[in-house]
């Protein structure tokens, strides 16, 4: 398990760097998505990553451990976004953002470290395909608690959806 939050955190740190670098750029412009947004924001970054495993080529630059890099930073702003609400046009200071980033990546290790405990590390054993493909599904269950108005009978709710969508991302990138 050492070995895996060692992995989890240098991935981590690849993320928030890009993250607190683009959110120096262009401040949090992102706080005008409505939680739909983000949701197809990820959407494509998956179908763009299975379509490139899929094709086995891709045409723009941006290669495959960059989409999953992508995804990790837009669960994180889904899982913001979440926590705020009423997204609008409003920003947030760095700082803000460095100690929102850091609270939802702690909870979704914390997450990782109790599921990996239970489940032995069994993603270890899966292919990137499958992350993909799980990312998907995990999308489209996001889309019909968006359509329930945010409501599930005994399911989960979208903060996990977005918490596993982080996690399998980590994974793929461990696994590259």
């Amino acid at each position: 398990m050492t070995t895996t939050n060692t992995e989890y955190d240098e991935v981590i740190k690849q993320c928030k760097d890009i993250f607190i670098k683009k959110t120096k750029d262009y401040g949090t412009a992102w706080r005008v998505l409505r939680m739909i947004s983000v949701v197809d924001q990820i959407f494509i970054k998956a179908i763009r990553i299975r379509t490139i495993q899929e094709k086995k080529t891709q045409l723009v630059g941006d290669d495959i451990s960059s989409e999953f890099k992508g995804i990790i930073n837009y669960a994180i702003i889904g899982m913001i976004q979440l926590q705020i609400g009423d997204a609008r046009v409003d920003e947030l200071s760095v700082d803000e953002v460095n100690t929102w980033y850091d609270k939802y990546v702690a909870f979704a290790k914390e997450t990782m470290e109790n599921k990996n405990h239970d489940y032995g590390e069994a993603w270890r054993d899966m292919s990137q395909e499958s992350f993909a493909d799980l990312i998907i599904m995990k999308l489209q269950r996001i889309k019909q608690i968006l359509a329930n108005d945010g409501k599930t009978i005994m399911s989960e709710g979208i903060d996990a959806n977005y918490v596993d969508i982080l996690n399998y991302s980590v994974f793929a990138l461990i696994l590259m």
